[in-house]
C-alpha cells in the first residue's frame, strides 16, 4: 500500500512542477528573470520535500507543508481497509484536518486505472 501512496505523492509533485512552469515569461532584466527562477525552484523543492503521510487507525493522511513546516494542510486520505462504502486504497478528498469527505472515492491507488486527473498539487479532489 505504501508504494501505491508514493505514486500519489509523485503525481502531486509532478503537478506542482507543471504548475510552477506555467506563466514563465522572459523579463527584460536578466537578473530579475534569474531571481524568479531561483525562487520557483526553491518553492518547488520545499513543496516536494514537505509532502508526508501519517498513518491513522482507518486512513492514511496525506499532508502538505511549506518548507519550514509552519503551515500544513491535509491534501487527502487513502482508506486503509474497506468498509460499507469504500474499498481499501480508495482516494478520498479531505473534509477537514482529521476526516475525509465520505461522499464518493476519487479513485483507488491499488488499481491500475486510478485517476491522476483527481490528484493535484492542491490535494485530492
Amino acid at each position: 500500500m505504501r508504494e501505491a501512496i508514493e505514486k500519489v505523492l509523485e503525481a502531486m509533485r509532478e503537478d506542482y512542477r507543471r504548475w510552477t512552469m506555467t506563466g514563465r515569461e522572459v523579463h527584460q532584466n536578466t537578473e530579475e528573470f534569474c531571481r524568479a527562477i531561483d525562487i520557483r525552484e526553491k518553492m518547488t523543492e520545499e513543496y516536494c520535500n514537505g509532502l508526508e503521510v501519517k498513518e491513522g487507525p482507518r486512513y492514511w493522511k496525506i499532508i502538505a507543508s511549506n518548507g519550514s513546516g509552519s503551515q500544513k494542510s491535509v491534501a487527502g486520505f487513502v482508506a486503509k481497509a474497506g468498509d460499507k462504502k469504500f474499498q481499501e486504497g480508495d482516494l478520498l478528498k479531505a473534509a477537514g484536518w482529521s476526516a475525509p469527505a465520505r461522499n464518493f472515492p476519487r479513485g483507488n491507488v491499488l488499481t491500475e486505472s486510478w485517476c491522476y486527473q483527481n490528484v493535484r498539487w492542491t490535494g485530492i479532489g
